[in-house]
This record gives structure tokens, C-alpha cells and sequence, in this order.
């Protein structure tokens, strides 16, 4: 299993969770197409990342979360899910999308392995509060234009207001069957409201 990305939960709403994700580092890579096809645009370079093409010739395995030497090259945990923002789905056109790794809890921007790919971007994103909604299937751009609908709807009936543009999380490989797979949309959300919340309580 692949070590998962870290969060509080704050609370349960009938159509979403309130969590609280701490600081964290992605590597991430820029790639302009639809949004279907950005994940699969992105990937190379990002698992030749975690494969050993920095610097210091780090391996960060994708199965996790023990920490492994071998010679001279460390193995590190890939953490889920892999993110993607931009542009919202539901439009064939091509687009600037961001695809990130989230890396190993303990890593740092100055610690982490430098990429030897100009692509590959390191980046420190700090901790927010989110409201995530899960959803199992195939993480189509449509798939995820339905839940991001749903999940907007619920944070306004909720009395919470959303800060930027959403990120959309997968968390299994594509050879998964696809009524296996795990995917999220995630929306952080404006924290002088979050305990203040009118309409629907939690769960």
C-alpha cells in the first residue's frame, strides 16, 4: 500500500469531511493539454523522479512507508494521491494543468532530492483546511466536474466559504480496476467561518 497523505479530521458532514492538512512538499510538473489526458502527460517525468533521476540519486518507492537503503541510493515512501489543479473539467480544450507527487512526511523543499529534470518543480504547500468529498469510479474530468458541483453546493448549505480553485486527488494506479479506485476532490475553505457554520450541522 502506498503511504497516504496526512490529515486531522475536523468534522463529518453528511456530504463531505472537514479536514486540516499539515505543510507538506510536492514535486510537480506544468503540462499543457486537456484534462484527461494531464495526468498521463505528467507522469513520466514525476516516476522518473521518485525513480532516481535527481541529483543525489534518491529512489522514492511508490510501495510504502518503510525506509530502505541499498548502496549508495535511499528509498522513500511516495505518498497518495497524485493531485491535479487547473482549469475546471468539462471542456475537451487544451489547458495549463499542475500534476503533483505529494512527497514522504519529513521531507523538506531543502531536503528533498533536487530533480536532474528541469520539468520536475519542487514546492512547499502550506497547511489549510479543506473539505474533501470520496468517490470511487473512473477519475474522469466529468467525474470529478459532478462531485466538485456537489461538493460547492454542500460548503454553501454549510456556511463555509472557498478559498481558490479546487485540486482533484487519485490515489490508485491507472491498472486498478476502475470501480476500485479511490478519488477525491479536495476544496481548502476560509478559516474564520469554519466554526461559525449555519445550515446543514455535521454529522
Amino acid at each position: 500500500m502506498t503511504e497516504q497523505q496526512p490529515h486531522e479530521l475536523v468534522n463529518s458532514y453528511p456530504h463531505f469531511e472537514l479536514r486540516r492538512y499539515p505543510a507538506h512538499v510536492v514535486a510537480e510538473v506544468h503540462v499543457n493539454t486537456t484534462f484527461d489526458r494531464a495526468g498521463n502527460a505528467a507522469f513520466r517525468h514525476l516516476f522518473n523522479y521518485i525513480s532516481g533521476s535527481n541529483t543525489a540519486q534518491q529512489k522514492l518507492a511508490m510501495t510504502a512507508p518503510v525506509i530502505q537503503e541499498s548502496g549508495p541510493s535511499q528509498k522513500l515512501a511516495m505518498t497518495a494521491p497524485v493531485l491535479q489543479t487547473g482549469p475546471m473539467p468539462g471542456s475537451e480544450a487544451q489547458a495549463d494543468f499542475v500534476i503533483a507527487f505529494v512527497l514522504p512526511a519529513g521531507l523538506t523543499a531543502e531536503t528533498a532530492p533536487v530533480p536532474t529534470n528541469p520539468d520536475v518543480r519542487i514546492r512547499t504547500v502550506p497547511g489549510s483546511l479543506a473539505a474533501a468529498v470520496r468517490f470511487a469510479g473512473s477519475g474522469t474530468g466529468a467525474a470529478f466536474a459532478r462531485r466538485n458541483t456537489g461538493l460547492q453546493a454542500a460548503l454553501t448549505l454549510a456556511g463555509l466559504t472557498a478559498v481558490g480553485a479546487p485540486r482533484f486527488a487519485r490515489f490508485d494506479p491507472p491498472f486498478k480496476p476502475w470501480f476500485l479506485r479511490h478519488n477525491e476532490v479536495i476544496q481548502d475553505v476560509q478559516e474564520s467561518n469554519a466554526h461559525e457554520t449555519t445550515g446543514i450541522a455535521p454529522a
